[in-house]
């Protein structure tokens, strides 16, 4: 198997970790083409002597540490989006995306970002500590399956958050919002009655300038980097880390702009 065939399987995922790092489809999907692209042109390496995946996020990374706070949008001169997120993102957010979203273990994330196993854990805990600091909201949820519906509000309310309705079609949701601004959504992406909880979605952005998290078992196909795809995702089955790095991101990165 050549070095590009085993780190294909984790592109989708770079993208995912990238997203969430930038708050931007457009922003992290760039990152990751300017990383690959130093690779094929050999101004970046792959460590083959450790697992694909932490290979390719350590090489990200570390374009990301030294370069991504400059690099500029084609033909702008002005600062970028990204410049501003660098100065916001500490590496404890990095270490806990990695963690949350990514699945990495402390070793893992050790690895990725160059420190010793101390420094991982304690960049964890500086980032629960941000996290719990996070300006709390209301949530509108659109989810169609009432067990899973149920998860996410008891997740959603542990984490300090108020859940104002759970949303089951298209219909319903836009109600719902109408009735009172959520401060984020929460959104399955097939609904209970075949319509789409992506178009209930953009609806509601009609109306209200309010940030977004997608709920999917099949992430891989809103993470091709082909077309406009949502910068926030959370993949089925999720484990409740998954959730709080979402939430925390999204709402992170719109209280920003």
């Amino acid at each position: 198997m050549s070095l590009l065939d085993s780190l294909a399987p984790h592109l989708p995922y770079l993208r995912r970790f990238s997203r969430a790092l930038t708050g931007s489809q457009a922003e992290g999907d760039r990152y990751v083409r300017i990383a690959l692209e130093a690779l094929v042109a050999g101004n970046s390496e792959i460590d083959e002597t450790i697992a694909p995946k932490v290979a390719l996020y350590r090489m990200f990374l570390g374009i990301w540490d030294t370069s991504g706070a400059h690099l500029e949008a084609d033909g702008q001169n002005t600062e970028t989006t990204a410049d501003r997120i660098r100065r916001l993102t500490p590496r404890s957010r990095q270490a806990f995306l990695l963690s949350a979203l990514e699945g990495m273990s402390t070793g893992e994330i050790a690895i990725v970002m160059n420190v010793s196993d101390d420094d991982a854990q304690a960049l964890l805990d500086d980032a629960e500590s941000d996290i719990e600091k996070e300006l709390r909201t209301n949530v509108l949820i659109i989810e169609d399956e009432p067990i899973i519906a149920a998860d996410i509000e008891d997740l959603v309310e542990e984490l300090g958050h108020t859940v104002d309705s759970i949303s089951a079609t298209h219909s319903e949701a836009v109600k719902n919002a109408s009735a009172k601004k959520p401060g984020i959504v929460l959104a399955d992406i097939q609904l209970a009655d075949g319509s789409s909880g992506i178009d209930a979605v953009s609806d509601i952005l009609k109306e209200y300038d309010v940030p977004v998290i997608f709920i999917t078992a099949f992430p891989e196909r809103l993470l091709t980097g082909d077309k406009p795809e949502p910068a926030y995702l959370i993949s089925k089955p999720f484990r409740p880390e998954n959730v709080k790095a979402a939430i925390s991101q999204a709402l992170f990165f719109h209280g920003a702009t």
